[in-house]
Parts: structure tokens; C-alpha cells; sequence
């Protein structure tokens, strides 16, 4: 999470925007796009992954082919980090 943190502050994220990720929901600082890709997150993280139908058709209304792909790219690979890294019990390092 540190690392994310730290990137999220290097992208140019407010301190505010970072503090609100865990309750986005009910946070008015994120816009339409982020919020779509905060459910997208939650959805593609679950156990099961749950990204509906409707979900889909409003990220496609809002992102092109290319940056879904590539959204949807980034994710998933984040979960894969972050599930290796959790059974190997790696740690991000310490900056």
C-alpha cells in the first residue's frame, strides 16, 4: 500500500484524494471516470471477480477500447502482485 501511496503522490493525487480511497463511495472528490474504475477495482478484486454486465457497458461509455484494455491490464495485474507478494510474504520496500 505504500508504494501505491507514494505513486499516487508522484501522479500529482491530493493528500484529501488518497485519504478518501477506502470510502470512495461516499466521497464526493472522485469524478465520474474514477469512480467507474474504483468499481472496476473492487469488482475485479473480489473473490469471485464480480464485474457485471452493467458495469461494463458504463466504463465502455466513458473509456476507449484501448484504455479499458489497458485499465483492466493494470488491475488485474495488481491483483497478481499483490496475491504472490501475500503467499510468498514479500513487503514493498521502505521508502
Amino acid at each position: 500500500m505504500a508504494a501505491h501511496t507514494a505513486g499516487g503522490r508522484r501522479a500529482g493525487l491530493s493528500e484529501q484524494k488518497i485519504e478518501a480511497v477506502g470510502t470512495w463511495w461516499e466521497s464526493g472528490l472522485f469524478d465520474a471516470r474514477e469512480r467507474l474504475t474504483l468499481q472496476l477495482v473492487e469488482g475485479m478484486t473480489a473473490t469471485p471477480p464480480n464485474v457485471p454486465d452493467r458495469l461494463f457497458e458504463d466504463l465502455s461509455a466513458q473509456f476507449s477500447v484501448p484504455e479499458l484494455v489497458e485499465l483492466t491490464a493494470e488491475i488485474a495485474f495488481e491483483n497478481f502482485r499483490s496475491r504472490f507478494n501475500r503467499t510468498f510474504a514479500i513487503e514493498a520496500p521502505h521508502q
